[in-house]
């Protein structure tokens, strides 16, 4: 499971559109998204989510 710290997030509307941008993405079986943080399982292109989340209007700190 590869966890993302995402900065900015402030609300369930932020997290919901986190949800909705990165579940447009090929590849990820399992995904959980909650304040300030993305978790998310299998082959996934990390830059594709890194870009998802910042066109959201966030900032990603960390990729673990």
């Amino acid at each position: 499971m590869t966890t993302v710290k995402i900065a900015g997030m402030s609300c369930n509307h932020c997290v919901m559109g986190v949800k909705k941008a990165l579940s447009a993405i090929p590849g990820i079986e399992n995904l959980q998204v909650e304040i300030g943080a993305a978790r998310l399982e299998g082959n996934v292109d990390l830059e594709a989510v890194k870009r998802a989340i910042e066109e959201e209007g966030y900032e990603v700190v960390e990729v673990a």
